[in-house]
C-alpha cells in the first residue's frame, strides 16, 4: 500500500462513507461510535475533513470544519469560542490581548449565550463566503449564495457534554435547524447514543456510523507502516535493514496485547518502549563482528544485515515475558515508556550467552512490587499484615492466636494431622473479613510488636490503652481507604451499605506479607493457623 494512504488502514469504510456524505449531502447530525479507540477515530475524521477542505468537492460547495474536544471545552464560552476560532482558522496572539475572532469594526461578542453563538455562526458563514469570493482583493466575481459554504463541527469525547454542558446537547444536535445554514454536527464518542440521548425525544435521531474493532492483521500492518527508517548510516534500532524484523516484532507484540486492547495507539506506545531493547542484541552482535574484523585487519567494512530466522525466533523467546511485563505496566500508565525502557535494558551480548539465559522481566516486576510494598508507611504495613492474617486464619482461631489472658498462656496452633487431604487454607485464597476483625488483629499486632518502639506516654497507664487509642484513629480508616484504592485491599461489600461493618479481602501474596512481617519483626508463621 502507498505510504500516503497508510493513515486510513482499518478505516477504509469510515473514510469512504464520511467523505461521500460530507462532499455531497451531509445529514445535519452524525453520530460516530467507536468503543475501542475513539481518539484515533477523531484523528481520522480530522484527516478526512482536511482533505475535503483542500479540494473543492463540488461546483459551488466548499467545506470548512472545526474540531473541538468536550473535555477541554468544559464551559459554554470555551465551546463557542473554540468552534468560531477553528472555523475561521483564527489564532489568538498575546500581542493582541488573546482576543477571539470577531467582525472588523464590530464589538459584538459571540460567546455570551447560545443566541449570540448562532449570530456568530452566521457571521462566520458570511466571512467565509467573502473570503472564498475574494471580496476586497480586486476580483470581479458575483457574490455567491449562502449554499456556497458548508460548515462541519466535530465534537470529540461527546459523552462529556452530558456531564458538563447538558443544556447544550439538544441545541447542538439541532444546530442546522436553528441557524438555517448548510451545517452538519458530528459527535465522536466511545459510548452509545442511547446512553447520552436527552430525554423526551428532544434531539433528532442521528445518522449512525459504528466503527468496528480492528483485526490483528490490520493492527500489524498499521504498526509496520509507522516504521520510519533512520537517515543515520550507522547501526541504530531504526536502520532500514530492520524493517522485516520490526514486522516480526509487531506480530509477536500483537499476539500478547490483542486479547487486552484493540487500540493501535496503545500497542504502538508499548512497541516504542520495547523495540530498542528487542533489537539491541542484534546491534551488539554486529558490533562484536566489527571488532573481530578490525583485529583481523579486514579492509572491507561489514554492512548491517537483517537477522536470520533462527535469530528472530530466539529473540521472540527471550523477550516474550518482557512484552507481557510491558503491557501490565505501560497500558495502565503505571510508568512511562522512556523510564520503563531504561529500567529494562537487556544485558550486553545477549545472543552470545547460553539459550537458557533469558530476560527475567517477570522476576524483576515482582521484585519491584515487593520493594513498593516495603516503601509504604509503617502503619499501612501493619494493616496489610493484619489483613493477610484475617484472610488466611479462620475467625474462630483469633482468640487462641492473638488473645492474652492473666496467665499469659502460649498460643496454641491447630494440631497437624498426618492424614490431611486437600489444599491448605493459604492455597484456597483469601477470604472476606469484616473491618472490626481487622482492627482487632491490628491492635494485637501493635501491642505485641510496636510497644517497644513507641514514644513514652505517661498519660496511658492501663495496659493496651495506648494501642486502643492508636487503632481508633481516623488515620487508620484513611489508610484502609487508600490501600483499597491501591488494590492492596479489595472491598467485598457495596459502598452504600449501612447494616454492619464493611468487608474486605487481602490483595497481597504470602511472599509480600512475609517480607513486610520481617521488616516489622512479626513472626508471621507463628501467627498463621495453617502455615503449610
Amino acid at each position: 500500500m502507498d505510504v500516503s494512504e497508510a493513515w486510513k488502514l482499518g478505516y477504509e469504510d469510515l473514510c469512504a462513507e464520511l467523505s461521500t456524505l460530507v462532499a455531497n449531502f451531509p445529514p445535519p447530525f452524525i453520530y460516530i461510535n467507536d468503543t475501542t479507540c475513539p481518539r484515533l477515530t477523531g484523528l481520522i475524521v480530522g484527516e478526512i475533513l482536511d482533505r475535503i477542505e483542500d479540494v473543492n468537492p463540488g461546483p459551488s460547495k466548499r467545506v470548512h470544519y472545526a474540531k473541538v474536544n468536550a473535555v477541554v471545552c468544559f464551559t459554554a464560552r470555551l465551546l463557542y469560542d473554540s468552534i468560531l476560532n477553528a472555523l475561521t482558522r483564527w489564532n489568538a496572539n498575546w500581542a493582541d490581548g488573546c482576543a477571539n475572532w470577531g467582525l472588523e469594526g464590530h464589538t459584538q461578542r459571540f460567546n455570551e449565550h447560545f443566541d449570540s453563538f448562532i449570530h456568530g455562526l452566521r457571521a462566520v458563514n458570511v466571512h467565509l463566503r467573502d473570503k472564498v469570493d475574494g471580496k476586497g482583493k480586486g476580483k470581479e466575481k458575483m457574490r455567491p449564495k449562502s449554499e456556497d459554504v458548508r460548515l462541519v463541527i466535530v465534537v470529540e469525547r461527546a459523552e462529556r457534554l452530558k456531564e458538563t454542558l447538558p443544556d447544550l446537547l439538544v441545541p447542538l444536535t439541532r444546530l442546522a435547524e436553528l441557524t438555517q445554514l448548510d451545517l452538519s454536527v458530528i459527535l465522536v464518542s466511545e459510548v452509545r447514543w442511547e446512553d447520552i440521548r436527552p430525554p423526551l425525544g428532544a434531539s433528532p435521531d442521528p445518522y449512525f456510523i459504528d466503527v468496528p474493532p480492528m483485526s490483528k492483521e490490520t493492527i500489524v500492518k498499521r504498526l509496520t507502516s509507522k516504521f520510519t527508517p533512520s537517515t543515520d548510516i550507522g547501526p541504530n534500532p531504526y536502520h532500514p535493514s530492520f524493517k522485516g524484523l520490526y514486522s516480526h516484532f509487531t506480530t509477536v507484540l500483537c499476539d500478547v496485547c490483542y486479547p487486552f486492547t484493540h487500540d493501535p495507539q496503545e500497542i504502538e506506545y508499548i512497541a516504542a518502549a520495547r523495540w530498542p531493547g528487542f533489537v539491541q542484541p542484534v546491534l551488539d552482535e554486529h558490533q562484536l563482528s566489527l571488532s573481530e574484523a578490525m583485529q583481523l585487519d579486514e579492509a572491507e567494512e561489514q554492512q548491517l544485515q537483517p537477522p536470520a530466522e533462527d535469530v528472530r525466533m530466539r529473540l521472540s523467546r527471550l523477550f516474550n515475558a518482557s512484552l507481557s511485563a510491558a503491557l501490565e505496566e505501560l497500558y495502565p500508565r503505571l510508568s512511562n515508556a522512556s523510564e520503563w525502557e531504561a529500567r529494562n535494558k537487556p544485558e550486553p551480548n545477549l545472543l552470545s550467552k547460553q539459550p537458557g539465559h533469558v530476560v527475567r522481566s517477570a522476576g524483576q516486576q515482582a521484585k519491584r512490587s515487593e520493594d513498593a510494598m516495603l516503601a509504604l508507611p509503617r502503619m499501612s504495613q501493619f494493616i496489610l499484615v493484619s489483613a493477610f492474617l484475617a484472610s488466611t486464619n479462620p475467625a474462630k482461631s483469633d482468640i487462641r492466636m492473638f488473645g492474652r489472658g492473666l496467665d499469659e498462656k502460649k498460643r496454641k496452633r491447630r494440631a497437624r494431622k498426618t492424614t490431611k487431604s486437600g489444599p491448605t487454607k493459604r492455597l484456597l485464597g483469601p477470604v472476606a473479613f469484616p473491618l472490626d476483625r481487622l482492627l482487632a488483629i491490628l491492635g494485637a499486632l501493635l501491642e505485641e510488636n510496636d510497644a517497644d518502639v513507641r514514644l513514652p506516654a505517661s498519660e496511658f497507664s492501663i495496659p493496651g490503652e495506648y494501642t486502643d487509642m492508636e487503632a481508633s484513629r481516623v488515620a487508620i480508616y484513611s489508610a484502609v481507604v487508600e490501600l483499597t484504592s491501591m488494590r492492596l485491599l479489595h472491598r467485598t461489600t457495596v459502598g452504600d451499605r449501612i447494616d454492619g461493618p464493611p468487608s474486605f479481602k487481602c490483595g497481597i501474596s504470602y511472599d509480600v506479607a512475609l517480607a513486610l512481617a520481617k521488616q516489622l519483626t512479626i513472626p508471621l508463621n507463628d501467627l498463621m493457623w495453617d502455615p503449610a
